[in-house]
């Protein structure tokens, strides 16, 4: 069943790419592959979403694109870097200099303001934040009457979109979102899509986002889905309706 719709005229550029990309966990006859042999490209300045039932391999695969976990075959590119074959210390640089991440939990430190929060990472490497940069995703996230606010007086959306920012601030060459919508109501979840969407509209960052939900899909440009540890397929442009038909298809 093939739903590739009306691909659009984006870059060809990758900002990252899987090449043979396979996980297994377990040895021998035994081991249980979460993912196999996997091949896909990441387009520069796109919204991809990366979909799948339960156990397909979607969490895996952004954990191996984005350096946090390493394959058992095969190579995973940013940009040009081949990052399966740096060692630990310079995976580690390379993942805070040149890669943001947003989680389902919000990781901030609650002795520190929002203000601070979203410009740590780049304290903590040495790095003096670029102040036009991060103000302008301040504005763009909605939080700059919160920055001096704590955590703690801020609502579960607020905190999102402070860890969405703090992504944002060292400008990443490539953003991922593992489920970022998962802790937050409709209507937070509603305003962290629209920022990731103007993130990529308006300041050309690359986004790669796993989720379950049909609607978050919906943001993105690209919809790639995962069953049983393959690519089984992709959509672009794709609508909240369209893509929960081709879930409910794959059974999830």
């Amino acid at each position: 069943m093939s739903v590739i719709t009306n691909p659009p005229q984006v870059s060809t550029a990758s900002a990252a790419r899987a090449e043979g990309l396979s996980k297994f966990y377990g040895t021998g006859e035994s081991a249980i592959p979460a993912l196999d042999d996997v091949t896909v490209g990441l387009g520069e300045g796109q919204f991809t979403a990366i979909m799948g039932p339960s156990g397909s391999g979607k969490s895996t695969l952004l954990h191996m694109l984005a350096g946090l976990d390493r394959p058992s075959a095969g190579e995973v590119y940013l940009g040009d870097t081949e990052i399966t074959a740096l060692n630990d210390k310079a995976l580690t640089l390379l993942r805070r200099d040149r890669i943001g991440f947003i989680f389902q939990s919000f990781n901030l430190l609650p002795t520190m303001t929002a203000g601070e929060n979203i410009v740590l990472p780049m304290r903590i490497a040495g790095r003096k934040p670029d102040d036009h940069w991060v103000a302008s995703i301040v504005e763009t996230v909605g939080l700059t009457d919160r920055l001096s606010h704590r955590p703690s007086e801020l609502s579960g959306g607020q905190q999102q979109r402070v860890a969405a920012a703090r992504a944002l601030a060292s400008k990443p060459q490539i953003i991922f979102a593992d489920e970022p919508t998962g802790a937050l109501d409709s209507k937070s979840g509603a305003e962290l899509l629209a920022f990731l969407r103007k993130a990529v509209t308006e300041l050309g960052q690359t986004v790669v986002m796993v989720t379950h939900d049909p609607t978050a899909a919906s943001h993105a440009d690209r919809v790639v889905f995962l069953a049983d540890g393959h690519i089984v397929d992709e959509m672009h442009a794709a609508t909240a309706d369209e893509v929960l038909d081709y879930m409910k298809h794959l059974g999830a």
